[in-house]
């Protein structure tokens, strides 16, 4: 059963992250022969205040 768990930045739409889902899972299906229905994938939104880079919060960006 593969688990894909995927971390964006908050503010994507669901309809996004609706094709997001699907992609990858058909993705998994296609290069892995895995089962859809046996696919999990979560989506994560992170707020920018919850992320760094270059040592500095994205927010602050």
């Amino acid at each position: 059963m593969p688990f894909v768990n995927v971390k964006l930045l908050e503010g994507r739409s669901q309809d996004q992250k609706e094709r997001l889902v699907k992609a990858i899972t058909d993705a998994l299906v296609d290069i892995c022969d895995a089962k859809p229905d046996y696919t999990m994938v979560v989506v994560e939104d992170v707020p920018a205040d919850h992320w760094a880079r270059d040592g500095k919060m994205l927010s602050k960006h």
